[in-house]
């Protein structure tokens, strides 16, 4: 949020003014709001082989990470490239094999990780589409730079907790939204749609039917 001499990030000064007029009592008080609002929603998840078994709440800061647009366009790119490069990656593993023969990658890694399904080898999927919907976890390192933390490609379920995050922010804080731009999130569901549309294969006409598995209550998310 500051830079090294303590400023703000140009990004961030509309942000540290409103911080500056907002009493802790306030914050305290509209962080409450907001874990009441995610308990009585059941915006929840649970930790696998936690001996508590009591659900958790999802983590909240009131004070609101923000990017700018040359930031996220960048990002974008970047992380599209990654995702069409986890597909051409697995459709080489279970095709092809070219980055194994090349040595690029060891063929353990591959053969016997548990996940590996030899039972599709020589299967090519629908546009060569294996991973749908991609979770990719980033971290800020310095004021340029993001590392990718992990690439949650087989249930990035953690997508429901970016919209509900987003309607407790509007609710909590809609002062901070008049004052900055902020690129919308509500139309995730209608992305998805085409998303899954465009990979659906030929034989299943132009109004596919679309299905989401989910394993519901048994899901940790």
């Amino acid at each position: 949020m500051t830079k090294a001499d303590g400023d703000p990030r140009a990004v961030y000064a509309r942000i540290q003014q409103w911080l500056a007029h907002t009493s802790p009592e306030v914050l305290a008080s509209r962080r409450s709001q907001a874990e009441l609002m995610f308990r009585r929603i059941g915006i929840t998840f649970a930790v696998y082989g936690d001996k508590d078994a009591a659900e958790r709440l999802i983590p909240f800061d009131i004070i609101p990470r923000v990017m700018s647009r040359s930031e996220w366009s960048r990002l974008e790119v970047g992380l599209t490239q990654r995702v069409k490069a986890l597909n051409m990656f697995l459709t080489d593993i279970y095709n092809k094999r070219d980055i194994l023969r090349a040595g690029v990658i060891p063929e353990d890694i591959i053969y016997r990780n548990p996940h590996f399904r030899p039972e599709m080898s020589g299967w090519r999927v629908p546009h060569d589409i294996y991973v749908h919907i991609a979770g990719i976890d980033i971290v800020r390192v310095d004021d340029q730079d993001f590392y990718v933390l992990e690439d949650n490609a087989r249930t990035p379920s953690g997508v429901s907790y970016m919209l509900e995050n987003r309607e407790a922010m509007m609710r909590l804080v809609p002062e901070l939204f008049a004052q900055h731009r902020v690129a919308p999130v509500e139309n995730y569901a209608d992305s998805l749609l085409a998303s899954l549309h465009s990979v659906a294969p030929d034989s299943a006409g132009r109004d596919p039917t679309i299905v989401v598995l989910t394993p519901g209550q048994y899901n940790s998310a």
